[in-house]
């Protein structure tokens, strides 16, 4: 049966062997990854494609599992908070795709480089995700917080989608870079998977340092919106835990498959914006139906229901535009050449 948190009302079906087991699990396949990864390699699509579905079937039978020892409802709560956290993980490639090219990561570090993001979220969604729970102890108010939290991200994400524009980094500019840079010494080239070398008896950092700082200083940004959207789902820390977790441990295996498709998902901001809304929303809705009971609440299956449809809808919107642009530059291919090809006709018909 869920064992109630020590402090306050909140309730959660970790107890001690399931966190334990949990957090062991984690370790293991991180360490496989890193085993994985430890001979640089550019990753084909057959061994991306085996990973991603494998990463895919273990949050399917953990929620399965969660179904049969403590309910439906907390599976539900689960398979939503994994919706959630793995849509914006999607998002969070995106980025990575960015940094990736701008530091022009060699193809065999790739995967290196996204386990390090891995790593470094989770143990920042841990540090959050304890935040979130302790403030959630101390009252009702925090629900307000994090809606807030919500919103104000959402109408940031929707204003830089509908900006449009090509997106560009300039890792001059980043913060991490030049502050790394001004305290050490960088190397122009890559050594490998290394972070540093020793050159003319000095230590050096090498780019591969510079770009995991990056990745780590986007997993900050990143960690700010996912937490609260989850909470947003569930109380439940350890199931906030589990959610984040299993998004995050297939994005190395999931970035190779989508590398290409990416770049497709035109709305793919549109669509986070608007689950995001929806979430920071759901969680005022929540607060204030403590305080007056009159008003609703959004239920979980909804939420469910609500974020799939979002996501169907600007994958399918995102591929629509993209054959209708496809069918413009052919026709427009078509109509130059025929163009091309007119006046030599017309000379030959003279001639």
């Amino acid at each position: 049966m869920p064992a109630e948190t020590a402090a306050a009302s909140l309730t959660t079906i970790g107890t001690p062997w399931l966190w334990a087991v949990t957090i062991l699990v984690l370790l293991g396949l991180l360490a496989v990854d890193f085993v994985i990864t430890r001979r640089p390699h550019a990753v084909s699509m057959r061994e991306a494609i085996g990973w991603t579905v494998f990463y895919l079937a273990l949050p399917v039978a953990f929620g399965f599992f969660v179904w049969s020892r403590f309910g439906g409802t907390p599976a539900v709560e689960f398979f939503t908070g994994y919706v959630v956290e793995k849509s914006l993980s999607v998002d969070n490639l995106f980025v990575f795709m960015l940094l990736l090219a701008a530091f022009a990561v060699p193809a065999q570090l790739a995967q290196r480089v996204l386990l390090y993001g891995i790593v470094g979220a989770l143990v920042l969604r841990a540090v959050f995700i304890a935040a979130g729970a302790a403030v959630l102890q101390t009252g009702t108010w925090a629900f307000v917080l994090f809606g807030a939290v919500l919103l104000v991200t959402a109408v940031k994400v929707l204003r830089d989608a509908l900006r449009g524009g090509p997106h560009e980094l300039d890792i001059d500019q980043m913060r991490s870079v030049r502050l790394l840079r001004r305290f050490m010494p960088v190397t122009e080239e890559y050594h490998g998977s290394r972070l540093t070398v020793r050159r003319d008896g000095v230590r050096a950092l090498t780019p591969m340092a510079l770009v995991v700082a990056a990745v780590f200083m986007t997993d900050v940004v990143f960690a700010v919106d996912s937490v609260p959207a989850v909470y947003g789902v569930t109380e439940d820390p350890y199931l906030v835990f589990a959610t984040n977790a299993f998004a995050l441990l297939g994005l190395r295996a999931l970035y190779f498959v989508l590398h290409n498709a990416l770049s497709s998902l035109r709305y793919l901001n549109h669509g986070l914006a608007l689950i995001l809304a929806f979430i920071g929303v759901k969680l005022v809705l929540h607060w204030a139906h403590g305080v007056w009971p009159v008003l609703p609440e959004v239920p979980t299956l909804l939420s469910l229901a609500v974020i799939i449809a979002v996501l169907v809808t600007v994958t399918v919107a995102s591929l629509a535009a993209n054959r209708r642009d496809a069918r413009a530059l052919a026709a427009a291919a078509l109509d130059e050449n025929s163009e091309t090809r007119s006046p030599a006709t017309s000379a030959g018909a003279s001639h």
